[in-house]
C-alpha cells in the first residue's frame, strides 16, 4: 500500500492506566500549563499526534505491534522528560554544617537526555566539582544532572544550567562541569558519525579565574 493511500483508522481507545501511569497523564493534562507556561493538551491529543506520524512513514498504526504504540510513546516522553517537575533549588536545599577550602569532584554522571532540535537521544557522562560554600550530599549532584538532561536540551546549555544552579544553590566559590555526550542526530542522520561525541564546559568562579585551580579540577576528573 502506497503511502498516499492508506486511510486513518479511528484511534484505538486505552484501558484505565494504573496509579503511576495515572500521574504521569495528570501530569500533561495540568502540570505542563503551570511549569512550562504553554497551552496543555490531552494523552488522548498526543497519542493521536504519534498515530499520525505512523501513518506518514506509511505504516498501519492498528497491526499487532502498533496498536499501544502512540500510548507508549507518550508515556516514555513525558518520563524522559520528568526533569520539568522537578526543581534544582529543592534538590541541592539540605546541605551539611561542614567546612572544605578542597574541591569537590563527582565524576563518571551517567545521562541521558533528548535533543530539543530533532527529538533523538544524546547520553553520555558528567563530571560535576565545586568549591563550597554549602556542602551537599554527593547523590544530589547526580540528581542535579538528571534533573536538567530530563528536559528537551541542547548540551551547551545544559552545562550552563548545572554549573549555575551549583553556584547559586550551593554559594560555592567556584563551579567547574564537563559533559561528553554522544548525539544520535548525528550518529543516525545527517552526517551519520555514530563515534563522535561533543564535549562543553563551564567554569565559574576561582575555576575560571584561578589557572591552577582549573588545571586541579580537569586532572581530578582524568581529562588531564
Amino acid at each position: 500500500m502506497r503511502r498516499s493511500e492508506f486511510q486513518s483508522p479511528p484511534c484505538r481507545s486505552n484501558p484505565l492506566p494504573d496509579h503511576h501511569n495515572r500521574r504521569i497523564e495528570e501530569r500533561m493534562d495540568s502540570a505542563i500549563q503551570q511549569i512550562r507556561g504553554i497551552e496543555h493538551i490531552s494523552t488522548s491529543e498526543a497519542e493521536q499526534a504519534v498515530h499520525a506520524l505512523l501513518r506518514l512513514v506509511g505504516e498501519d498504526p492498528q497491526r499487532d505491534g502498533l496498536r499501544d504504540t502512540p500510548s507508549r510513546v507518550v508515556k516514555a516522553l513525558l518520563e524522559m522528560t520528568a526533569g520539568y517537575d522537578e526543581s534544582p533549588a529543592d534538590i541541592l536545599s539540605k546541605t551539611f554544617a561542614e567546612h572544605s577550602d578542597e574541591l569537590i569532584v563527582l565524576r563518571g554522571i551517567d545521562f541521558h537526555s533528548i535533543c530539543e532540535h530533532h527529538l533523538l537521544p544524546f547520553q553520555g557522562v558528567a563530571h560535576v566539582g565545586y568549591l563550597p560554600g554549602k556542602v551537599v550530599g554527593i547523590s544530589k549532584l547526580a540528581r542535579l544532572v538528571h534533573c536538567f538532561a530530563r528536559r528537551l536540551q541542547i548540551q551547551e546549555r545544559m552545562t550552563q544550567q548545572v554549573a549555575h544552579a551549583v553556584e547559586t544553590y550551593l554559594e560555592a566559590r567556584g563551579v567547574g562541569v564537563i559533559i561528553a555526550a554522544h548525539h544520535l542526530c548525528m550518529g543516525c542522520r545527517g552526517v551519520r558519525l555514530p563515534a563522535t561525541q561533543l564535549v562543553t564546559s563551564a567554569m565559574l568562579g576561582t575555576l575560571r579565574n584561578s589557572a591552577e585551580t582549573r588545571s586541579e579540577f580537569l586532572r581530578l576528573c582524568g581529562t588531564t
